[in-house]
């Protein structure tokens, strides 16, 4: 569904962000990368900084104009930061990604533009001018200024996830859940109370609590592996360190008795 949607960059001065923007794309699952006067393309740096993506470089298409790169388009949203004289429909990535996705479902196949202007200045007040929407990140107004690959990968991540969701898709990784993995078991009430035992004696035996003087260590220690939910591999972990605490403290106590 994305295939129809291309990333623009106009008159980009340095190959690095030409390179990370194109891995930035992929990441999100973009392809198509065109490219406006660039400075210096093709280029090894852009290759270095792609980072695996180097088939959206060597797919890139390279055009002279603003004009030449969004002809085809049916909607061509440019990313501003800066406020113009003339007001426009402006759009935060989120709005934008659904504004995109609303257009692909009308028409799949009709080309889309997300134009991206020169590291230093942007686009011009005539390049935004061809935008039906200007794009704004809202980010810090201290400092505002975005690498040319991260405002990619702004604008790209919001259209995956807008993509995903209308899809029914995950956005998360979830962890397979299955009762057969032993260590995965909760630990019974039965196995904690054997275990609290133990922490006991063990905490006991290095000096660590007095049952004559408690001060409530006990319930605390309860309370805060309580909210853990200690499964069995845990309890079977937590208790051989318990062993292996009481031998390393036998040992040194024998040490002692013999000096």
């Amino acid at each position: 569904m994305l295939d129809s949607v291309r990333i623009v960059l106009v008159n980009t001065s340095h190959p690095g962000n030409i390179g990370a923007a194109a891995r930035a794309m992929k990441n999100m699952g973009l392809s198509r990368l065109v490219l406006v006067d660039p400075e210096r393309f093709p280029d090894p740096e852009a290759r270095a900084r792609a980072a695996g993506a180097d088939d959206v470089l060597q797919q890139a298409q390279v055009v002279t104009t603003l004009e030449e790169a969004i002809a085809d388009c049916v909607l061509v949203m440019g990313t501003s930061a800066r406020d113009r004289r003339i007001p426009w429909p402006v759009l935060d990535p989120r709005e934008s990604a659904g504004k995109v996705l609303d257009q692909l479902a009308e028409l799949p196949a009709a080309p889309i533009a997300l134009v991206f202007g020169r590291e230093d200045s942007g686009l011009t007040s005539d390049e935004l001018q061809r935008c039906q929407y200007h794009v704004h990140i809202p980010s810090n107004p201290d400092f505002s200024s975005l690498n040319l690959a991260a405002a990619v990968q702004v604008l790209s991540y919001e259209l995956r996830m807008a993509q995903l969701a209308r899809e029914g898709l995950p956005t998360k990784m979830h962890k397979v859940e299955t009762t057969a993995i032993h260590n995965e078991i909760p630990a019974t009430a039965e196995e904690l109370e054997h275990f609290y035992a133990h922490l006991e004696q063990v905490l006991v035996e290095i000096g660590f609590h007095d049952p004559q003087k408690p001060r409530q260590l006990m319930p605390r220690l309860r309370r805060l592996y309580g909210r853990t939910g200690l499964n069995r591999m845990e309890i079977n972990i937590l208790r051989g360190i318990l062993t292996e605490t009481q031998k390393a403290v036998g040992v040194q106590a024998a040490g002692e008795r013999r000096s």
